[in-house]
């Protein structure tokens, strides 16, 4: 995802505006990390979760990369109140999906599918058994092994969607 995120950026300028999509674990932030190297910005870029939306500056002389968790957010009214110069930036929305009415005319959609099943994965994670709720060993490693299987290198499939003017070639 991170080689990914380093080629797309050789396609982007500034008033560009990419939406994240995928679970838990699927490669967002490994996407935009890739990103902030192939645009040459200030590091690191990690998850803006708790501060919202993260600006990192060009090293450069290109744009600025801002990086935007949106899932805290709840409507295309609280995403368009952060104030972003999206003219200027390359501007990537994580959770953003259905967050761009009125905020863009213009946006390419990447959406991030993760295989899960028997290699574990987010969707594994146990939260206690039993009738009292108290974890067991087998809960401990099932929890464990979902964790591991988040860092582990698996394929992803991964589908861009054009929106607007800027992409519709």
């Amino acid at each position: 995802m991170e080689q990914f995120g380093h080629e797309l950026a050789a396609r982007l300028c500034p008033g560009d505006l990419v939406v994240l999509t995928g679970a838990l674990g699927a490669g967002k932030t490994t996407l935009t990390r890739g990103l902030g190297d192939g645009l040459g910005v200030r590091g690191p870029v990690t998850s803006p979760t708790f501060v919202l939306a993260r600006t990192h500056p060009s090293l450069t002389g290109g744009a600025p990369l801002v990086h935007v968790d949106a899932y805290r957010l709840g409507s295309a009214m609280e995403l368009d109140d952060l104030d972003i110069d999206f003219a200027r930036s390359i501007t990537v929305v994580e959770w953003g999906a259905g967050m761009l009415d009125g905020v863009a005319e213009s946006w390419l959609e990447v959406v991030i599918e993760r295989p899960t099943g028997a290699s574990g994965g987010a969707g594994g994670l146990t939260r206690g058994s039993g009738a009292t709720g108290s974890t067991t060993d087998a809960d401990a490693d099932a929890d464990a092994d979902a964790v591991l299987a988040l860092d582990a290198p698996e394929p992803r499939t991964v589908t861009i969607t054009g929106h607007g003017g800027r992409w519709r070639a």
